[in-house]
């Protein structure tokens, strides 16, 4: 491990020495606990080669915070941001920097798949950088839990129904989930529809939802709500039933899984959970005492769709120390040292693959390679309103036992107004 790291670091300071100048910059994001202290080791190289001081600005309410800096005039010189459509709406206000004018391009797409590039391009700029990424189609357990049981992992939707009904009949609980956190309560939820919808209406008809071409009252979107609620509404099949899923906090859900006996046997959650698994339970060891399968196919044809998210940074002032932060950001060395710290998927194509934290991990990274269809997270491509507000209101809203009708003509009421400035520009 240390040659590893002493390794990255000479890189570094080689890479950064060229940089030469010395200021301050901010950065904002919503990070906290490993992923800040991930974050930190990558802003401790960059200043120690640079002199660059760079301070760390936290908010859990990001949309919030950015548009009053904004209006203040005060905006910070980079911003981690939390979602594509709030990139969007930021880079039509003209208070984002074209990164094209700001990477080597040249360089950049040869280390980039064009994917990234084109999800963080929008109109004739390209406004995101790309710097680490998650898996979300995936369901975590405890594999000798499950052998104790006799439980194995369910391949399609129907495995997965019997393997529930089996649980019950066990005595045992099949889910955990967590929707509690903070300002952004109710995100967890989004994802399980996002992968439903994934499966149940198609690629197609995802990216129609996404970009709001149908409505939220739609038969198939509620569909995919009441699949999701048929679980998380019901005490038998969520550990804790509904109040227990409002009050969790999204990195304790896991929890339930490894108690002896375990309260819940399985948690569908993004590949970030391993940091909050290793913090709360540090002596398991990943592939032994916890896994993860595929989020199984619901409708066959549809077959196994990979949803996932990434960490996405953006410019706000064109200034010297932002230009160097952010070139920064895009090496391969800078991104190992965030992911390996977080056992995330690195975006670089030039990461070692020894950097990854273990076997698991590059479990992970190859599943994402394998899919045959990935989407981006939904809820992070809509206009911050709906994605990052009503969605995540409503999912909290219809778990605690809001009738889902009212909840879905909620949303489609907040969506016809967020989307009608976006196609107004067009």
């Amino acid at each position: 491990m240390k040659k590893r790291w002493s390794v990255i670091i000479v890189f570094l300071i080689c890479v950064l020495s060229i940089f030469g100048q010395k200021g301050k910059l901010t950065v904002m994001g919503v990070w906290g606990g490993q992923e800040l202290d991930a974050f930190l080791k990558v802003v401790e190289v960059f200043e120690a080669a640079t002199g660059i001081e760079v301070q760390y600005e936290g908010t859990r309410d990001l949309p919030t915070l950015i548009t009053t800096r904004l209006e203040a005039g005060n905006p910070p010189d980079i911003v981690a941001l939390t979602g594509l459509g709030l990139m969007k709406d930021l880079a039509d206000d003209g208070a984002l920097v074209d990164l094209k004018k700001v990477l080597n391009m040249d360089t950049f797409k040869k280390d980039y798949a064009q994917t990234w590039i084109d999800l963080a391009s929008y109109k004739d700029g390209m406004y995101g950088l790309y710097i680490s990424a998650d898996v979300k189609s995936l369901v975590w357990y405890n594999p000798k839990a499950f052998a104790a049981k006799g439980y194995t992992i369910p391949k399609t939707w129907t495995e997965m129904e019997a393997l529930m009904n089996k649980m019950v009949a066990n005595g045992d609980t099949p889910w955990s989930i967590g929707l509690e956190s903070a300002a952004a309560s109710g995100w967890p939820g989004t994802d399980w529809i996002e992968d439903i919808m994934l499966r149940t209406a198609g690629p197609e008809v995802y990216d129609q939802w996404v970009n709001h071409e149908i409505p939220w009252t739609d038969e198939r979107v509620k569909r995919a709500f009441e699949i999701f609620g048929k679980i998380a509404r019901d005490p038998k099949l969520t550990w804790g039933g509904p109040l227990a899923a409002l009050a969790t906090n999204f990195g304790d859900a896991a929890n339930p899984l490894f108690t002896d006996p375990p309260q819940a046997y399985m948690h569908r959650q993004a590949s970030f959970i391993v940091s909050f698994i290793k913090t709360n339970f540090p002596d398991l060891v990943a592939g032994e005492d916890f896994d993860f399968f595929i989020f199984p196919p619901i409708d066959e044809k549809y077959g196994t769709p990979m949803l996932g998210a990434a960490d996405m940074i953006s410019m706000m002032n064109d200034t010297p120390e932002a230009r160097a932060f952010m070139r920064f950001l895009a090496t391969p060395g800078a991104q190992s040292i965030w992911v390996s710290e977080l056992g995330k998927i690195g975006i670089n194509k030039r990461i070692n693959p020894n950097v990854y934290p273990d076997d698991l991990t590059r479990k992970m990274a190859k599943a994402l390679q394998d899919a045959s269809t990935f989407r981006f997270d939904g809820s992070d491509m809509m206009p911050p309103a709906v994605g990052s507000g009503a969605f995540w209101t409503g999912i909290l809203d219809y778990v605690g036992g809001a009738d889902l009708d009212s909840v879905l003509e909620y949303i489609e009421s907040v969506a016809q107004e967020a989307y009608a400035p976006v196609k107004t520009k067009k």
